[in-house]
Order: C-alpha cells, then sequence, then structure tokens
C-alpha cells in the first residue's frame, strides 16, 4: 500500500494544534505511532487520547525546540520506547509582525531560533538516529514566505527561506543513508491564530482570500495528504522537494 503508514514511528513538533494537530492526527489514520512535542502539555494529552482512538500509541514530550537538551530527549524517549524513528514533522513555528526598520532583535533571534535553528537541531538529532537505521523521512513545514515577501514579517520569511535552503541541502547530504528529506510551503492556513486574526481583522481575511486563486484560506486537514504522501513510500523517489500548498498564491505571481 503506497499510502500505508503501519507500524511507522512519526515526530511530530508543534502538534498541540493547528497543522500540528492535523497532521499528527493524520499520520495516526494512516497507521503510524505518533510522539507529540510541543511546549503546552495539557492540550498535547487532548490530541493524545484522539489519536489513541485511532488503534495506535502516542507519546506526548514536551518540548523547546530551540533547546538542544529538549530535542535530544524526545528522540531518546522515542528510540527507548518505539526502538526507531521512521518520520520526523518539523513543524513548530512561530512569528512577530513588525515594520523591518522597527524589528527588535531579540524578537528577530526568537523566531529565528524556532523557525530555523529549532529545524536543523530537531533535523540534526533524529537524522543521528536515521543514520544508524539507513532510513527515514523529514519533512520541514515551511511557508509561501520563504519565497515570497509578506510585508511586516521579515524574520518569519527569512527563517522559511533558510528552511527551504536547509531541506534541500540535507536531502543531498543524507540520500546516501537511505534518508529523505522534503518540505512544505503552505499559504494561509486558518490555525486558532488566523481564525482569530480573521474575526477581528475580516478585511485582513478579505484580501488574503481575493490574493488567493482558490479565493479561501486553507484548512489545517488540507495539509494531511501531502505530509501522508511524502512520509510514504508514494514519494519514495522524492527528495530535496519542498511542496507547495497554497492555494495557487505562488502560481498567481503578483
Amino acid at each position: 500500500m503506497l499510502f500505508d503508514l503501519t507500524g511507522k514511528v512519526s515526530i511530530v513538533t508543534g502538534a498541540s494544534k493547528g497543522i500540528g494537530k492535523a497532521i499528527a492526527v493524520g499520520l495516526a489514520e494512516a497507521g503510524s505511532h505518533v510522539v507529540l512535542c510541543s511546549r503546552t502539555k495539557v492540550e498535547l494529552d487532548e490530541v493524545a487520547k484522539e489519536i489513541e482512538q485511532k488503534g495506535v500509541e502516542a507519546l506526548v514530550i514536551p518540548c523547546d525546540v530551540s533547546n538542544p537538551k529538549d530535542i535530544q530527549n524526545v528522540v531518546d524517549e522515542t528510540v527507548n520506547k518505539f526502538h526507531q524513528i521512521d518520520v520526523l514533522i518539523n513543524n513548530a513555528g512561530i512569528t512577530v509582525k513588525r515594520p523591518a526598520e522597527e524589528y527588535d532583535l531579540n524578537d528577530w533571534n526568537k523566531v529565528i531560533g524556532v523557525n530555523l535553528t529549532g529545524v536543523f537541531l530537531f533535523a540534526q538529532a533524529v537524522g543521528r538516529q536515521m543514520i544508524k537505521q539507513k532510513k527515514g523521512t523529514i519533512i520541514n513545514v515551511s511557508s509561501i514566505g520563504g519565497e515570497t515577501a509578506l510585508t511586516g514579517s521579515i524574520a518569519y520569511c527569512a527563517s522559511k527561506g533558510g528552511v527551504n535552503m536547509l531541506t534541500k541541502v540535507l536531502a543531498v547530504e543524507w540520500a546516501p543513508h537511505g534518508i529523505r528529506v522534503n518540505g512544505i510551503a503552505p499559504a494561509y492556513i486558518e490555525t486558532p491564530l488566523v481564525k482569530a486574526i480573521k474575526e477581528q481583522r475580516s478585511e485582513f481575511a478579505q484580501r488574503i482570500e481575493a490574493r488567493t486563486p482558490l479565493n479561501r484560506l486553507g484548512m489545517p486537514d488540507e495539509l494531511i495528504g501531502s505530509a501522508i504522501f511524502l512520509a510514504s513510500d508514494a514519494s519514495s523517489y522524492i527528495t530535496g522537494e519542498t511542496l507547495k500548498a497554497d492555494g495557487g498564491w505562488t502560481a498567481l505571481g503578483l
């Protein structure tokens, strides 16, 4: 079965809500055991209950992706319990919106630390285990902001552009070890944060929808298919690519 993940073990960062939660549940539905990582344990516990109803195991490990010790703890606990890591979904991310000339260095470092350094550190730690196994799949969640300019989001866009190149380099370096590294680049997805902004600033949402050829925001569940495709044998000859799930945003090019 091309899209079957039965018996696989997947780590998902930023799994407490939004895109991370949707992908985690989707992987479970495809048969994978799921290790849930986020800074908020209470929310992770709720996701774990939902996943276990799918007939697979869920392991909750609170983690700050900018902390190397936290990351190594996730890897160690996962290997201790499941003896393998098959899939990493590098999803955790943050943003701070502010004009470039007013951007505070602390905010810059915070965004880069989670969105780029955290992605590298998690990929590195998991990659070491996958090299031992001689197989594995890493999926980095990027953004249209890694390819197109989003005003007020200079650190976010810089971090996601970095993630796109990190994906390519890791794919080339680790291909001899049987490890595939790809990315998913969403446009505006109706996560809890975006939904709150949409309710407070309806004109913002209207502009985004008008700019998107499909004329709407994406939903978290609409990224599940991309994640399962890249995590499974259905994409066994694909590596170093970032799949756009953006409703046509980057195709429009205006």
